[in-house]
């Protein structure tokens, strides 16, 4: 019972490390905005940001928990990273969008 309890009330650190590590990343282009015009972001860019990262890292804390075998784990996370990164760069400078509408 006492190992039970202990799962529920002690803090998921991993978890805890995302979330630290989230907020470390979205204060550089926050920092960068009270130096330079040059960073222009808005509410939305923080928010899709932080959600963005949020909803990566606990995909990638379900995987590392759920997955057994180490080889489909290790997949899982690249596949995850690279969808993460193609997103963020789509967001970013919209590399997709551009390639179509030349079409």
């Amino acid at each position: 019972m006492s190992k039970a309890k202990n799962a529920i009330t002690k803090p998921n650190k991993r978890l805890l490390v995302f979330v630290l590590c989230i907020v470390l990343i979205l204060l550089v282009p926050f920092t960068a905005m009270q130096f330079t015009q040059e960073v222009k972001w808005t509410a939305f860019d923080f928010i899709a940001a932080g959600v963005l990262m949020l909803g990566t890292g606990l995909l990638l804390e379900f995987i590392l928990r759920k997955v057994q075998s180490t080889r489909l784990k290790a997949a899982a996370c690249i596949i995850l990273i690279v969808l993460f990164l193609l997103i963020w760069i789509e967001l970013a400078v919209g590399i997709f969008g551009t390639a179509w509408a030349g079409s």
